[in-house]
């Protein structure tokens, strides 16, 4: 199972470099029957395990159903960031001091690890960049007591009372210096070059189970089977999990509008700001005309399938002009999929449901590229039977006791989604709905997903998520159908899966009967 959406399902399509034909034509391997180690997701975090395990020698057969990066790596702005999204002072709360320096050190050291790479690929956009964190509000206080928190924790963080020069209307800001920012287009092109030239079985396929044992297993949609000695799950969300990892972490979807401008009109820098939902800003350069470029902005962030919002790229484009009026025009706007763990870290390491010889990586937390890092260099490592000092860190059996608050929100939350199967649905009969819009209706008990597309064509399904039976939502954004209980999207003209957990599409239905 791939780790999202292909592009050619996506509605909304980000500012990166989709990776050239000839290196999507290394996806034509044939599934072995036997495998050293088999990584399911060809995006971020399952490239830097093949990446990592080959060069420590070890043979390894890659499996997505769409191709290189086609999922939510392609839709990350690239932050790449020690001075972590869930701040040092819940860190060192939930984590305590020595677990908040680690995970300093862990996306540090995945910061290192990609400049290095990215030095020896051609340069892939990276550069070494200030991060900045401002109070929305103005109060600086807060900015205080993170800048203590990540100084605790090992990290550089200065206080700037007077704002960035020459933009004095951001206020008070919290420095971090060597960030880094890169071009994932480039990355992901270079990665999948790299795994395809140190041997890695490109395999273009869904997988649709995983078990555990010696050797574990992973069956093909085509109900081919892969015996390997280890198996690894980097699908954004495991689809081999029902429940246990899926009760610690939710589903986000983040918002991205890019805007033309001359270089200088936002700083060349990571900004963060501490609302909620916060905003993010990041300048990437026009390699083909020198001096221009574009500003990168997101946020308005909110619970997948909770709000059809459709005005967030509006308010994005708006928040960005007050703020760097030498903005131009807008030429792109996408979301992306975060999964946010109670805790603030992802989830790296063996199978929490003791499947032998499974390993997962999940819970992005909203800084993908340097956690889908950090995943390749433990993972190669415990698979290599070697011990890590951070995989109790990001163990995915840990219990998030000190994110009880956090915890039992977001549970109460996804409970209370299921309601959604006794109240009416959004239109009385499909006749209601316009060119490209999609609703949900009822047939006495049963809840159907209606869509019209561009030709007037109706596309009836059950609206049952047949992850865990919640019912989907309609997103006007990226024109998909979304659960809003753990995170599944599905395609509004076929019902496949798009995101998991879900590994079954969408059923269809009669639009005049329903289903089940």
């Amino acid at each position: 199972m791939s780790d999202a959406a292909s592009h050619a399902s996506a509605r909304t399509l980000p500012i990166w470099q989709s990776l050239d034909a000839l290196t999507q034509a290394g996806f034509r391997g044939r599934a072995p029957r036997e495998a050293d180690v088999v990584v399911i997701g060809a995006g971020i975090a399952g490239l830097t395990t093949a990446t990592a395990l080959l060069q420590q020698g070890r043979q390894v057969a890659l499996i997505d159903r769409s191709g290189f990066g086609d999922g939510e790596s392609l839709r990350t702005t690239a932050h790449l960031a020690s001075a972590l999204d869930d701040r040092y002072t819940r860190l060192r709360r939930w984590h305590g001091p020595q677990g908040a320096r680690l995970a300093a050190l862990s996306h540090s050291a995945a910061i290192d690890w990609l400049e290095a790479f990215c030095a020896a690929a051609g340069g892939c956009g990276f550069a070494r960049v200030s991060g900045y964190l401002f109070a929305h509000d103005g109060n600086a206080e807060r900015l205080r007591e993170e800048a203590q928190a990540a100084r605790d924790a090992g990290l550089n963080a200065r206080l700037i009372s007077s704002g960035l020069s020459p933009w004095p209307q951001l206020g008070a800001m919290l420095e971090f210096p060597q960030q880094a920012r890169v071009d994932m287009g480039l990355l992901m092109q270079a990665l999948a070059l790299a795994a395809i030239e140190q041997g890695a079985v490109c395999v273009h396929a869904d997988a649709v189970a995983v078990e555990g044992g010696a050797p574990a297993s992973v069956t093909l949609d085509d109900g081919a089977v892969i015996a390997a000695r280890a198996v690894v799950v980097a699908t954004n969300t495991p689809f081999n999990e029902r429940v246990s990892l899926h009760t610690k972490q939710a589903a986000y979807r983040s918002y991205v509008v890019a805007a033309q401008c001359r270089e200088g009109a936002v700083p060349d820098a990571l900004l963060w700001d501490d609302a909620d939902p916060y905003h993010y800003v990041r300048w990437l350069e026009d390699a083909e005309r020198p001096g221009h470029g574009w500003a990168i902005v997101g946020g308005e962030d909110h619970r997948t399938g909770q709000d059809a919002d459709t005005t967030a790229y509006v308010r994005l484009q708006d928040w960005a002009k007050q703020r760097f009026p030498g903005l131009g025009n807008f030429t792109h706007a996408w979301s992306g999929q975060i999964m946010e763990p109670a805790d603030g870290l992802a989830f790296i390491g063996a199978d929490p449901a003791g499947a032998q010889n499974v390993f997962v990586a999940t819970g992005d937390s909203g800084n993908g590229v340097t956690h889908g890092t950090i995943a390749g260099l433990l993972l190669s490592e415990l698979i290599q039977g070697r011990p890590h000092p951070w995989s109790a860190l990001y163990d995915p059996s840990r219990k998030s006791v000190r994110a009880g608050g956090e915890w039992l929100q977001e549970n109460a939350n996804t409970a209370a989604q299921y309601s959604d199967w006794v109240t009416p649905g959004d239109i009385r009969d499909a006749s209601e709905l316009g060119l490209g819009e999609g609703a949900t209706l009822r047939r006495g008990l049963r809840r159907l997903a209606v869509y019209r597309d561009g030709t007037g064509a109706v596309h009836t399904f059950s609206a049952r998520c047949p992850h865990l039976g919640c019912a989907v939502r309609w997103s006007p954004q990226e024109k998909s159908w979304d659960c809003p209980c753990h995170g599944s999207r599905f395609d509004a003209v076929t019902g496949a899966v798009l995101n998991g957990p879900a590994q079954r599409p969408l059923e269809a239905a009669d639009p005049d009967r329903g289903t089940d």
